[in-house]
């Protein structure tokens, strides 16, 4: 059975940060503050929302992972995932 697919609107819901990046890039285009008068002003502020847009979603794609591998471990393991806090063991001073 597939899964119905939420509506863009509820999947912004999802994620305010995002949605406030796609809303940015939106006044880009619109010119909403009335300030952009050059393409390359125009230019700039869409290559710079755009960064910006690519690096939340990345780190939103990372915090979605994490929780799949989490849950599949404590679904396969019965307990939760925890990430490693050791970096190794330390030299032993002579």
């Amino acid at each position: 059975m597939k899964k119905e697919k939420k509506s863009l609107e509820e999947r912004l819901e999802a994620h305010p940060i995002l949605r406030k990046k796609f809303e940015s890039l939106l006044d880009v285009v619109e010119n909403a503050s009335g300030s952009i008068e050059k393409a390359n002003e125009a230019e700039r502020q869409v290559i710079e929302t755009l960064k910006q847009l690519g690096q939340e979603a990345l780190e939103s794609w990372a915090g979605e992972q994490e929780k799949t591998v989490g849950n599949e471990a404590e679904k396969e393991f019965g307990r939760p995932h925890e990430k490693k806090k050791s970096t190794g063991k330390q030299p032993m001073e002579e």
